[in-house]
């Protein structure tokens, strides 16, 4: 399969999938939900009569359990993700690395992207691709985690090719980032992490707000929230999210337009029983080729694309339901499905060759593709005593199906005068002569057990996977015959910690994964599942009468059949390849901490080693390009609480980045470079809930460059967000 990182943008010739199916997908939640509703409750009489011994745990540094998002915080610092082990259990007696970005963080730091809600993260590299409105691309601990490490409320989002899903930040409660391998716990996923989106709920108690926001790049945005009860008996509650954005971008060429609404139900008859639905549609445009004309291993300011054939429409849906029922003291059932479908399509304009007598030769692209599939998860929680050792036991069977489809064309398009810059000259649309056609079908069976033992708990877990990809691909009117591939595999975790009366906690643990990816190789045929296997060793810390938290970590991870995306040799393209063996070995370090009233910081360091073992000629031993060996970060806020400036306050932050190789044979470097960020932010007094806010990133406009895999980008220029929020 083609991917383009310098690719088209147009208008939908189709109609979207997500409206296709989401009308029935109600409908069958509906049922689906009131069946379950009659089973557990069915199982919950069964059952009612077992009563184990509770385990009283004491000592524990942290109380605090996840709320709806399945986050529990104050502040900036995290105390309990229900990401890392699908249960309650406190970060501090997790036997693994693991960040949290809070909502307060995101609002501090008035995130528009993914990759900026993730730059404060250790071990997670942004930016390896510069300025790029169109993809959430980034790597954990060196592995790329576009494709297979997204997740959303602990389900999977498929992504491949140019069928990415949008992630709009205001939709998010919160993001929790695992680092190492998971696929113990969520079966396909990146062996170097998995970021899991929390979504938005409803609450109980009323909250809305409107805000408004201009920016630079012409950018015009609004944004409302709003969540309470429905009705009086308190039974049912809502949430609605919606932004509109019109804004221009770095490229000429390049729009970055959306709009989105989040609807969200919970109905919750009981204390024991909660059925929540949460749904989303976005329709975001942008440009198909966001890159510039490279020369002499470095960008230029003349962009890849043409304003006359430039463009990338994209629509998306997801509809899904969470169910959890108690069923009595020890046991909870839960269960949650999700259906979620794009369209996009692209066009785009690409340079052929170098430019003879200041003519610069072109050609013309274009891809309609569609990915939709559904993803499910069900599971048992079991808390009871055997003899001195309590257990937090659950077990469970999830699944995914994902069905995707690829049209791409290829013609002539006219010649660029590089003297005049004319770009009157009309293009006409290639006819597709490239297609695919490919659907990808997982079963997994999982069991977890969270042992504790005085203050040691030992963390077992394993999966079993089987999964089928059935791959045709040809011309659009010739798919060719069925390659049927069939895989299974075992993965799982073992780790162990401490807990000492002082906060501190060491932890080690083993883990593997197995990543089906779905997409197809250059010859049409279906990419091999990745594998890999990592040891970790680490400490936590939870500093008593302080809310902070520290962590410490160290880790060695290999992988076998990555996926990377690579320059085409002409450049006109980025192509999916799969790489033989990979190792990263690296330290982080990240803290998080609110040191005194109104005043909350987040600092991060990681050394990342990321070599290639097994590979293409003259990469054996070399290092990955664009993952810089040593990155920090920090973000402090402070509000000023009393006095006549009660109510301002300002942030400010740093991001720094170590030299890093700019091909994948390291034969030239990309340059260090530090980029700051800033915020000012005033709480008007005179009318509660109203916030005025100012935040500028990369606020001194460093032009820098980064190279990847030997094209070389543009790093994001300086950008202005003025907000005025009012919250009621």
């Amino acid at each position: 399969m083609s991917s383009c990182l310098i690719t088209p943008s147009g208008r939908p010739r189709f109609p979207s999938a997500a409206a296709r199916g989401l009308p029935r997908l109600v409908a069958g939640l509906s049922l689906s939900s009131a069946l379950v509703a009659v089973a557990v409750s069915q199982a919950g009489a069964q059952t009612a009569a077992v009563q184990l011994e509770t385990v009283t745990i004491e000592g524990e540094a942290s109380t605090a359990q996840a709320g709806d998002t399945g986050l529990a915080a104050e502040g900036y610092v995290p105390a309990a993700a229900v990401s890392a082990t699908k249960t309650d259990t406190p970060l501090e007696r997790v036997p693994q690395s693991v960040s949290v970005v809070t909502r307060e963080q995101l609002e501090d730091r008035n995130v528009q992207t993914l990759l900026e809600a993730l730059n404060y993260t250790p071990g997670v590299r942004t930016g390896a691709f510069g300025f790029d409105p169109r993809f959430d691309a980034f790597s954990i601990r060196g592995f790329p985690a576009t494709y297979t490490g997204i997740f959303r409320d602990g389900l999977r989002e498929f992504n491949t090719g140019f069928s990415t899903f949008d992630i709009e930040p205001y939709t998010l409660g919160g993001i929790a980032i695992l680092k190492g391998p998971s696929a113990g716990l969520y079966g396909s996923s990146n062996p170097g992490g998995i970021v899991d989106l929390r979504s938005k709920r409803p609450e109980q108690e009323a909250m809305r707000e409107v805000e408004a926001q201009l920016g630079t790049n012409e950018r015009y945005q609004g944004g409302f929230d709003a969540t309470g009860p429905l009705g009086s008996g308190g039974a049912v509650s809502y949430r609605l999210t919606g932004v509109a954005r019109d804004a221009g971008t770095d490229n000429p060429f390049v729009a970055d337009d959306r709009l989105d609404v989040a609807p969200a139900l919970t109905w919750s008859p009981d204390a024991d029983t909660r059925l929540t639905i949460l749904s989303e549609l976005q329709r975001s445009r942008s440009g198909g080729s966001a890159a510039y004309i490279n020369e002499n291993r470095r960008a230029t300011d003349l962009p890849y694309g043409d304003p006359n054939f430039n463009e990338l429409d994209q629509e998306q849906g997801r509809i899904g339901f969470e169910f959890e029922q108690r069923l009595n003291e020890t046991f909870v059932f839960r269960q949650k499905a999700r259906y979620q479908a794009l369209d996009v399509y692209a066009e785009y304009a690409y340079p052929i060759g170098a430019p003879v007598g200041g003519i610069q030769a072109r050609g013309a692209g274009n891809l309609d593709q569609s990915l939709k599939g559904v993803v499910s998860d069900t599971q048992l929680e079991a808390k009871f005593a055997t003899g001195p050792l309590g257990h937090t036991v659950i077990g469970g069977l999830d699944g995914s199906y994902a069905d995707f489809e690829n049209r791409e064309g290829f013609g002539a398009a006219p010649s660029l005068n590089l003297a005049t810059l004319d770009y009157s000259q009309s293009f006409d649309t290639p006819d597709y002569s490239v297609a695919q056609k490919q659907s990808q079908g997982q079963i997994g069976l999982y069991l977890q057990d969270e042992i504790t033992y005085d203050r040691f708990t030992l963390t077992l877990g394993g999966r079993q996977d089987w999964l089928e990809t059935k791959t045709r691909a040809g011309t659009p009117d010739d798919l060719g015959d069925e390659d049927r591939q069939r895989d299974d595999a075992f993965s799982g975790r073992v780790g162990l910690s401490y807990l000492f009366d002082s906060g501190i906690a060491p932890y080690v643990s083993y883990a593997t994964s197995f990543a089906p990816v779905i997409g197809t190789a250059a010859d049409g045929t279906a990419f091999k599942p990745t594998e890999a296997e990592q040891y970790e060793a680490g400490v936590k810390y939870r500093v008593p009468g302080l809310n902070a938290f520290l962590t410490a970590s160290v880790f060695e991870l290999t992988q076998q059949n990555g996926v990377f995306l690579r320059p085409s040799e002409d450049f006109s393209t980025n192509v999916t390849v799969q790489a033989g063996e990979i190792r990263s070995r690296g330290v982080e370090l990240e803290g998080t901490a609110t040191l005194w009233s109104g005043f909350d910081v987040v600092a991060s360091y990681a050394y990342i080693d990321v070599e290639t073992i097994e590979g293409a000629p003259g990469t054996v031993g070399k290092q990955l390009s664009s993952t810089p060996h040593h990155s920090a970060s920090i973000w402090g806020d402070y509000t000023i609480q009393d006095g006549m400036l009660a109510g301002l306050g300002a942030g400010a932050g740093l991001r720094y980045l170590s030299k890093s190789y700019g091909d994948e044979e390291n034969t030239f470097e990309n340059d260090a470079r530090t980029f700051v960020d800033a915020a000012v932010h005033y709480d008007f007094p005179q009318v509660e809930g109203l916030r005025l806010q100012v935040n500028a990133k990369n606020i001194f406009d460093e032009d820098a460059q980064v190279c990847s895999s030997g094209f070389c980008y543009k790093e994001p220029e300086r950008q202005v967000i003025g907000t005025l929020r009012f919250r009621f």
